[in-house]
């Protein structure tokens, strides 16, 4: 038997990079090139303004403009969708604010666009929108969320008194007040999770053609799933048959989330295309990225521990501020509550209360950006549990320790109705600490302080939900040069999901991996597909393609069968071909494609995977920083993560997804913020002022899995794209807390830890 040294679990170079790295990939800014037409888009200035458009004659009359819209052009289209609206707490709904795909009279954030301009070059249509005339007139802003719920505050909707679009909440509150009346001991926190911006490598951008004979509409684009966009376009937009459009994705550079929305771009170019009957695109810019793009986090949370004399928790009371922005994007009020169904993590806890509220305010909208909701989460219970540790007198890894759910309680029903199926959290929590040489930490700390520096060392463990929901349907098929063919409705957006894929056929028809070739982003040649968020392409896709692959395999031994006059049951496949175990009667996959019994149907299996239950990958973060207490700069010295993914597909791209996942989540940690001013204006709307972290920022990452396989996957795998993000901030920040602790007893900070923010501590600790 040969061995399948490309098969699952195997350390596989990315297949998809000779393309890539050689220029041969193809992203959505590449198909605008070739457009007939550009467009352009005016966007608002301000963070809540009325405004007039003037008479468009002269700008009609510029130098290469087709056509201006604005509003009233577009009032037969329906406005952008939200389709994770969350109820009250009594049931009730508050109504939701309407998202037109141009905003009429009234701009509610700096970036809403107001008209768009179509022009025969991408320079003419920029001189046309800046020629657009406009009377503004600023009005007051509701910008950060505490004052937004105040009485009085600016209202960004009508509809939502105070500001608030939802007021719900999960557990007993009753239950958690009676515990926390009589608990000898307590702890609490009130804690920022701030706005952050998703910066993928390649910014969006759109391109749509029109058929003029059939009327079909080709929409390409930069996506984590083209099936939604298409659904969302058709069905709440713009209104037309499904037949009509067709919704491509290609390659692209990275996508954290912020790619799944529905964004106005999107419809704006089809529309026009369909008008004027030609070619329409755009491509944005990084500051339209800022302006534009669905921001993530942005939470305040004030969190209370009861517990008795010995560190147990008894209960937990959370309250969370959810920032919304000025529209309510596809997911975004989902984002909070999806955290708040985290809140106790991976420990055991008596009772619990936590109240989620959503609000508007005058910024750009938010929505779901890698963990959506699961950082945040593990953000304030990690940084609260230690310091639960510190009113307690215990060390941190000790509280942990008495509290975590044990291996012998899974299946494990948490107070969010969440069901972990599986998991060692104590275990994944000392492996971590010894590889991070915890014991060692006080000598190195000593010389530290020798020289002038204040060490920390911290750590957080984390629980998250994947990869639960839809399924995914897809096939297999044999092509006839024996080449093999994965169709699927997933969309890499750079996790390497063409070789993930063909490991999974690979095990099954031992090929190498450059004749399985991976197809996705096509609504015409993939008829479904949920596409690629909450870390599910690879539990959920990968689970399917085995299928397929299990089933075409079966379907071709049966048709080599009679040729090689063997039964079935006689027949191995290796090295690609179909022999009789033990001879060397075989025939190649080609000349099985070749039989004449091998119709169409035989030579494609289809086949889907319906998720029953999420997945709840977990671990170990630590973090040791070294402070420079006379300026405040960090320096991360050593990362060190335990984590459990249940089963490794392959080693190398899940160490990429956690690397990048830290670089994420440690960024937060150190510098990124994104800041609004009190009249709404983003003041840090490029990379001069919003601090994106760099390589040198980060020591090496060592990284181990220490895996329970899911019980609730066939494949023992857990989702692993998001993970990264979620482990580090609070592993980072209380590395932080600890330097400051121990040297000036500064009792908490935000993030991002600037120098700054780290200095201004220390003075103010004294």
């Amino acid at each position: 038997m040969s061995v399948r040294k490309f098969g699952a679990g195997q350390s596989v170079k990315r297949v998809e990079d000779v393309r890539l790295v050689t220029g041969q990939g193809r992203y959505a800014s590449d198909a605008c090139d070739g457009a007939t037409l550009k467009a352009a888009f005016l966007r608002s200035p301000y963070g809540h303004a009325r405004f007039a458009i003037g008479d468009l004659a002269e700008v009609l009359a510029m130098s290469g403009v087709r056509a201006v819209y604005t509003a009233k052009d577009f009032e037969g289209l329906g406005g952008l969708p939200c389709l994770a609206p969350m109820p009250n707490s009594d049931g009730s709904q508050t109504p939701l604010k309407p998202y037109p795909v141009l905003a009429e009279g009234e701009a509610h954030h700096v970036g809403d666009i107001v008209a768009m301009v179509v022009a025969e070059s991408a320079a003419e249509a920029r001189d046309a929108v800046e020629a657009i005339p406009v009377d503004w007139q600023a009005l007051p802003a509701a910008v950060e969320m505490e004052e937004a719920v105040r009485p009085g505050a600016p209202l960004v909707f009508d509809g939502a008194p105070a500001n608030v679009a939802y007021d719900a909440a999960v557990g007993d509150k009753a239950k958690a007040d009676a515990v926390f009346a009589s608990a000898p001991r307590k702890a609490s926190l009130k804690i920022i999770n701030p706005r952050v911006v998703a910066n993928y490598m390649e910014p969006r951008a759109a391109r749509a053609d029109i058929d003029k004979a059939t009327g079909e509409i080709t929409l390409e684009l930069g996506s984590q799933g083209v099936h939604i966009v298409k659904m969302i376009l058709c069905d709440m937009v713009l209104k037309i048959p499904s037949e009509k459009l067709r919704v491509v994705t290609k390659d692209v550079g990275g996508g954290f989330g912020t790619k799944n929305m529905m964004y106005r771009e999107y419809p704006l170019v089809v529309e026009a295309a369909r008008r004027l009957g030609e070619s329409v695109s755009w491509v944005g810019d990084r500051a339209e990225h800022f302006l534009g793009d669905a921001q993530g986090r942005d939470n305040i949370t004030t969190a209370e521990m009861a517990m008795d004399e010995n560190g147990k928790f008894l209960a937990l009371r959370v309250d969370i501020l959810g920032n919304l922005g000025a529209y309510l994007s596809m997911f975004a009020p989902y984002i909070p509550w999806l955290g708040a169904s985290m809140a106790t993590g991976t420990y055991q806890i008596g009772e619990l209360h936590a109240r989620v509220r959503g609000v508007y305010t005058h910024t750009v909208p938010v929505d779901a950006y890698r963990g959506a909701g699961r950082p945040e989460a593990a953000y304030v219970l990690e940084r609260l549990v230690d310091v639960c540790a510190r009113e307690m007198g215990l060390d941190p890894a000790e509280i942990r320790a008495r509290n975590f759910i044990k291996p012998a309680q899974m299946p494990y029903h948490t107070l969010t109705d969440r069901d972990y199926d599986v998991g060692d959290f104590e275990g994944a929590m000392r492996a971590c600490l010894a590889k991070a040489d915890r014991a060692g930490f006080e000598a190195r700390a000593a010389a530290a302080k020798a020289r002038g520096k204040a060490r920390g060392f911290g750590f957080a463990s984390y629980i998250e939900c994947t990869a639960w929901g839809e399924g995914e349907q897809g096939s297999v098929t044999l092509n006839k040069d024996g080449t093999l063919t994965v169709a699927i409705g997933t969309q890499s957006t750079g996790q390497g999901h063409e070789t993930a894929y063909a490991q999974v056929v690979s095990e099954q028809f031992d090929l190498p991996l450059e004749r399985i070739h991976v197809i996705q982003g096509d609504t015409k040649t993939i008829p479904t597909g949920n596409g690629t968020g909450g870390s599910r392409s690879i539990p959920i896709g990968a689970v399917m393609v085995g299928r397929a692959s299990t089933k075409l395999a079966a379907t071709l031994k049966e048709l080599a069968a009679d040729k090689l006059e063997a039964a079935i049951g006689d027949l191995e496949i290796v090295d690609g071909k179909i022999r009789i175990a033990g001879t060397d009667r075989a025939l190649d996959l080609a000349e099985v494609a070749a039989l004449p019994q091998a119709s169409p149907d035989k030579l494609k299996a289809v086949e889907e995977f319906v998720p029953p239950n999420a997945t709840y990958p977990n671990g170990t973060h630590a973090c040791e920083v070294e402070v420079d207490t006379e300026t405040g700069d960090i320096r991360l010295l050593r990362y060190t993560v335990v984590d459990d993914f249940g089963f490794t597909l392959n080693p190398l791209l899940l160490a990429g997804q956690v690397h990048g996942g830290i670089a994420q989540g440690a960024g937060q940690a150190l510098a990124e913020k994104a800041v609004f001013d009190e009249d709404g204006q983003l003041v840090t709307a490029s990379f001069m002022d919003y601090n994106m972290p760099r390589a040198d920022h980060f020591p090496s990452f060592d990284f181990e899995t220490r895996n329970v396989p899911s019980n609730t996957n066939p494949m023992g795998l857990k989702g692993a794209g998001e993970a990264g993000s979620i482990g580090s901030t609070p592993a980072v920040m209380n590395a932080i807390a600890d330097a400051l602790w121990r040297s000036h007893r500064v009792k908490h900070i935000d993030m991002p830890a600037t120098p700054f923010a780290v200095y201004t501590a220390i003075q103010a600790a004294g």
